[in-house]
């Protein structure tokens, strides 16, 4: 049965590749480039690669921001990928200080001195969390990282899966229907498609 899936266009997305995978695990994929896109939306993909403070403005310049937001609050179905998890905290660092969503708890700041930015290419995901999505997954599962931020005072409760770089980073989120992950799951090979198809498909 094929899924209905809202992604997110908002000029900051790899949408072509993140498409494909979606079509791959069965999933209808309807593009929302604006907020009232969203209404009737049960499931809704949020990707990006770019920059922090671009992205929220044109999400806010879309009314995206605040139709996000109430997805989120009611429960719905919603899947971050790379600046699409980063927007989600209350703030980050990139190129100045700025509001983020303000979902998540937490600060997105550049890695530190001595680290080789951007963090590129496999690393390992170690899961930590019960949430059904994520609990029966492979741990830990390699995926395909592109960053140069990451996270920090993230509360604990929050973390769904670590990945190793300096020292571990909240590579993954999850709680009630929100999933969010720093990785390119649509570039992680069949882990990728896996981690999608247990999202697309409402894993428990």
């Amino acid at each position: 049965m094929t899924t209905r899936v809202h992604l997110v266009d908002y000029d900051a997305g790899n949408l072509r590749s993140m498409t494909n995978a979606l079509r791959a695990v069965g999933a209808e994929v309807i593009l929302a480039d604006r907020g009232e896109a969203l209404a009737e939306a049960t499931r809704v993909v949020l990707p990006g690669v770019g920059a922090f403070g671009a992205a929220m403005e044109r999400l806010r310049a879309r009314g995206l921001d605040v139709a996000l937001r109430r997805h989120i609050d009611a429960g719905g179905a919603m899947l971050g990928v790379c600046l699409g998890f980063q927007v989600l905290f209350e703030r980050g660092e990139e190129q100045g200080d700025h509001a983020g969503l303000g979902v998540v708890p937490g600060v997105v700041r550049r890695f530190p001195e001595g680290l080789i930015v951007p963090h590129m290419g496999w690393n390992e995901v170690a899961w930590s969390s019960e949430h059904g999505l994520v609990r029966d997954l492979p741990s830990p599962s390699h995926m395909y990282f592109v960053h140069s931020y990451r996270p920090e005072g993230v509360p604990s409760g929050w973390v769904a899966g670590w990945t190793p770089y300096g020292a571990p980073f909240p590579a993954a989120i999850a709680r009630g229907g929100l999933l969010a992950v720093q990785f390119h799951p649509e570039r992680s090979g069949p882990a990728g498609l896996h981690l999608l198809s247990r999202w697309v498909h409402g894993a428990t």
